[in-house]
């Protein structure tokens, strides 16, 4: 391990150097990858340069324990530092765990309402809401593509991307079936209901990633509906963009332009066939998937929001909060935050067993 930051220290301060000279800031794309790589181990040399400042105080502690005057204090110095050392280890390993290759990705957030009819897309309509709230306490931009909605105000379905780096480290522990209990508003009766919604989080694909033949493409355009004044009513400006081969389709009904339109489909469907692409790639592995936070699959419940008891649990962790006014205001990074947390620490067992 410690011959590995080493290494990374080293490239750290050759790309530090690099991103000085004439002509690598003269040359864009080098520069900026340069900058991307140096940003990308930053974290890693931090927590080295704090592990050496440790070791080196606890050193000199242990040097001054001969000393009869200076023993006592560099004992108290010791119990204090030591404790440090062991945490600061898990904080290395953790650093040099493999990194998801979509972590840094934005990404495509698509919720539908399941079992439960108006209630379930009620709530959808305002997990819909959470995502854009937690977007914004990240500094994550929200770019909508579609939404087909009730005339409750709930939301069948909804499509929008969270466009920001890191997007996809923290949203991708969202895919999976939510459900609700509580009363529903449309209920007479004041009884109890159950209900759910499925939500996919998927990478946002970039164009190298995946070459798409446009003759295996149909593209129709039509009038988009909802709330958008007089023109979204009146042109084609909607866009259908269906992939033959697998039926895969990606519409997209927010812009004016059928232009940006058009694109943002695009990005859609290509944000799709690539998660098919992964998918097929790693069923075998997935069956086989030891981290206990669970595959992420879409037909898995992940998490139970009890209004009544004002409570959220994760059942993927058994993590319970009795939070559900902020967490559905957005503020759900404690449910993340453990998560990530859950899975760093089944990843490092299953490297110690290897």
């Amino acid at each position: 391990m410690f011959d590995k930051f080493q290494w990374i220290q080293d490239r750290y301060e050759e790309l530090s150097e690099a991103i000085i000279q004439p002509e690598i800031i003269a040359d864009t794309a080098r520069y900026h990858a340069c900058l991307k790589e140096r940003a990308a181990l930053e974290p890693q040399v931090e927590a080295w340069q704090r592990y050496l400042a440790l070791t080196d105080s606890i050193a000199q502690a242990q040097d001054m324990l001969s000393d009869a005057d200076l023993s006592a204090m560099a004992q108290e110095e010791l119990d204090a530092l030591l404790p440090q050392l062991d945490a600061l280890r898990q904080e290395l390993r953790i650093l040099l765990l493999p990194r998801d290759p979509n972590d840094d990705h934005s990404v495509v957030v698509e919720v539908r309402g399941g079992a439960g009819g108006e209630e379930s897309c009620l709530f959808a309509a305002e997990l819909v809401r959470m995502y854009t709230r937690y977007a914004e306490r990240h500094g994550f931009r929200v770019e909508p593509a579609y939404t087909n909605d009730t005339e409750l105000g709930g939301v069948k379905e909804a499509c929008f991307s969270i466009v920001g780096e890191g997007a996809f480290a923290r949203m991708k522990y969202e895919s999976g079936v939510h459900r609700v209990q509580r009363i529903p508003v449309t209920d007479a009766n004041g009884k109890r209901q159950t209900s759910t919604c499925t939500v996919a989080v998927l990478p946002e694909a970039e164009e190298v990633e995946l070459q798409i033949d446009p003759e295996d493409l149909r593209i129709d355009t039509y009038r988009a509906s909802g709330h958008g004044g007089q023109h979204i009513n009146k042109t084609d400006s909607a866009v259908r963009i269906t992939h033959l081969p697998t039926g895969m389709v990606a519409a997209c009904q927010s812009e004016r332009s059928q232009m940006q339109n058009r694109a943002r489909a695009m990005q859609l469907l290509r944000s799709r066939l690539l998660e098919h692409k992964r998918a097929e790639a790693d069923a075998s592995y997935a069956q086989n998937r030891r981290i206990q936070v669970g595959t992420g699959d879409r037909s898995e419940r992940i998490r139970t929001y009890n209004f009544h008891e004002g409570r959220v649990t994760d059942h993927r962790i058994g993590l319970t909060l009795y939070a559900i006014d902020s967490i559905m205001d957005g503020d759900i990074d404690p449910i993340i935050d453990a998560l990530r947390t859950q899975e760093q620490a089944a990843r490092l067992r299953d490297l110690s067993n290897e």
